[in-house]
């Protein structure tokens, strides 16, 4: 396998180690007396001890002093970045090397310092200084800083390509980037052998082994997220996680692939080491996000739904952060470690910080997925896991690169062609219609207007008084050239009025063709106009035009047009009447086979011969019944007058009795 040029490969690293806050060791420090007794005899931190900087005090005003200094609030920026705290001793040599003494001077401004310090108002520069030198170091303009390592990959592409004697020219071997380690990328005359040595020879499917005794002696229990494997556990294997939307899939994946049998042939699979994947309701539905980041925009939410996304949110980072505590030894023999995490709160549960974490962010193993993935599931990381690890083909086609190289040529051309021309003095602009353009677009925009609203006299009026030609032909013509003349327009428009009016007295051509070669009788599209040129045919004679050219039909007189019209209104109003008359016919029977539908009705209720009475009213609803349908002034006035008449008839009674 044949490399190719290594002046078009990586040179740098994708992820280098980020400088370090302090100049002393930051990564490990020695244990002190107070955590040792607290390891080994398990008891609760003292009430005056610092868990943080590992330091116990006789009384709470020693702590007290020690939680303002300098050491204190160094080892909570070291926490907050991540880094172990240091020890009283590595503090001081940090100290030593500054530029600056303990009170920041050696003038009078400590003084100054002093005072502003008791006031409130700022504390004494040493912290201040070291922050600001470990600034300096870790942008790397002190001048014992180390060399900053650029990111590996940035503003690469993803794949590396690769030719091959013993394959054709136009066909190249891709893989990828990430899948070599930073000294790997760096060593780019020896990317092939590097690439021959990771393809593992296979080995038979392992066998699953059982857990060992914890009871024995030795014996040390696996986690249950793993699954022991007989081997292929303890060579190169990757790391793999995906977190997004409460979803978490991680695994261990072995190189050395596995020989399994499909289709009764020999195949190769991955060999996973233990896999593990949770789901818990986190994202906010139909609106998307976590419930974190909506509470950190100030908004108070307090749903049941937010609540318990809340907790599912603190539930998972616990499980993820168990689970990789307990894969903690294989994760940090893993190769490489691939990670894919969405979100500042994602990032934050799998790199912290917190204590006792498992990855950071400075790990130089850690890559990205250099290709879109889907939901974390493990169907997906195993998709991810092949398509890192298999090899790219890809089939150059010569003459369709050779098409794209003409069209971009031409296309160049094309552009440069476009420039030239924007850049030359402009056009000259067209020119102004003449007089008689003029005056030939408003005499077809009048003539138009009066056919298609069939003003006959109104037509010929116009003709007549601007001594137009009675074939006048419209303008512009190519935009009239169904329609050129306004005999043809009056065809077309269905208006046998203007047809008439066109053919008898302006005489007007019936044989003038349009550009599809169409006379104006062709045109008409109703019988009316039809009737209109045999009428004029009629009253014209033969001698006038020739009426067969132009595929006029026989002559029609008025005569034979008004007894057409007469017969065919006889006929119409005969059809009319006998539809009346059935329509009736068929009304009467309906209404009598629904007056028998009701008597039988009343019959089958009441038995033959017996009709529903009237339902007899009571005073109040005959009164009701009456009132229905008037208004409330003309019921109060007819409620008095029928109390008035009671009342007359009281007194006409009570003056009878006497």
């Amino acid at each position: 396998m044949a490399q190719q040029p290594v002046d078009k490969l990586l040179q740098r690293p994708l992820y280098g180690n980020a400088a370090p806050l302090g100049d002393g060791p930051h990564t490990s420090r020695p244990t002190t007396p107070l955590e040792s007794s607290e390891t080994t005899n398990g008891s609760s931190t003292s009430a005056t001890a610092c868990t943080l900087c590992g330091q116990s005090f006789p009384t709470v005003l020693d702590q007290r002093s020690h939680v303002r200094s300098d050491l204190h609030a160094y080892n909570l920026k070291l926490k907050l970045r991540g880094r172990e705290a240091v020890t009283e001793s590595e503090f001081e040599r940090l100290v030593e090397k500054l530029d600056e003494s303990l009170s920041g001077s050696d003038t009078d401004e400590s003084d100054d310092s002093d005072e502003g310090e008791e006031g409130g108002k700022t504390k004494d520069s040493t912290l201040s200084a070291l922050l600001r030198r470990q600034a300096k170091v870790t942008n790397g303009d002190a001048e014992d800083a180390p060399t900053k390592q650029r990111k590996q990959g940035a503003g690469k592409a993803p794949l590396m390509w690769f030719t091959s004697s013993k394959l054709p020219s136009n066909t190249s071997l891709g893989v990828y980037r990430a899948v070599f380690a930073i000294e790997e990328q760096e060593e780019a005359d020896h990317l092939v052998e590097t690439l021959q040595r990771k393809q593992l020879a296979p080995k038979p499917a392992p066998k699953p082994a059982t857990k060992p005794d914890p009871e024995d002696e030795g014996g040390v229990p696996l986690p249950a997220s793993m699954v022991p494997l007989s081997n292929g556990s303890g060579g190169p294997h990757y790391f793999m996680c995906m977190i997004g939307g409460g979803h978490f899939a991680a695994m261990l994946v072995s190189l050395t692939p596995k020989l399994t049998k499909k289709a009764g042939l020999d195949d190769r699979a991955a060999t996973v080491i233990a896999h593990k994947t949770f789901h818990r309701y986190t994202t906010r539905r139909k609106q998307g996000g976590s419930q974190s980041a909506k509470d950190n925009t100030g908004k108070s939410i307090s749903s049941a739904g937010s609540s318990l996304r809340r907790y599912n949110e603190v539930a998972l980072e616990t499980e993820i952060r168990a689970l990789l505590q307990e894969w903690r030894s294989l994760i940090d023999s893993a190769d490489l470690i691939f990670v894919r995490a969405s979100g500042s709160g994602n990032r934050r549960t799998l790199f912290g910080p917190y204590e006792d974490q498992v990855l950071t962010q400075k790990d130089p193993r850690l890559r990205g997925f250099p290709f879109n993935t889907r939901r974390a599931t493990q169907a997906e990381l195993m998709r991810a896991f092949v398509e890192l690890t298999r090899v790219k083909v890809n089939v150059v086609d010569e003459a369709a690169v050779a098409r794209q190289a003409e069209e971009a040529a031409t296309a160049a051309a094309k552009a440069q062609a476009q420039a030239q021309a924007a850049s030359r003095p402009s056009a000259p602009k067209v020119a102004k219609p003449s007089k008689a353009d003029e005056e030939a677009l408003l005499h077809t925009t009048q003539l138009q207007a009066l056919i298609r609203r069939s003003k006959a006299p109104a037509l010929l009026s116009y003709l007549q008084t601007h001594s137009l030609p009675q074939d006048f032909i419209f303008f512009p013509p190519d935009q009239n050239r169904h329609a050129p003349t306004p005999l043809h327009l009056a065809a077309s428009s269905n208006s046998p009025a203007c047809v008439l009016a066109l053919l008898t007295k302006a005489k007007a051509d019936p044989t003038v063709e349009n550009t599809d070669s169409k006379y104006p009788f062709d045109l008409a599209g109703d019988r009316a106009t039809r009737d209109a040129f045999r009428l004029a045919r009629s009253q014209l004679g033969e001698t006038d035009f020739s009426w067969d050219t132009a595929n006029v039909p026989s002559p029609l007189s008025q005569i034979d047009v008004d007894a057409r019209a007469q017969r065919e209104a006889a006929e119409q109003a005969e059809e009319n009447a006998a539809e009346k008359a059935r329509r009736q016919k068929e009304t009467e029977r309906l209404r009598e086979e629904e007056r028998a539908k009701g008597v039988q009705a009343k019959e089958d209720n009441f038995g033959k011969g017996r009709l529903l009475s009237k339902p007899i009213l009571t005073a109040e609803e005959r009164r009701a019944e009456d009132a229905r349908g008037m208004t409330d002034e003309m019921r109060i006035k007819v409620e008095r007058e029928r109390r008035a008449r009671a009342a007359e008839e009281r007194m006409r009674k009570l003056a009878g009795g006497r």
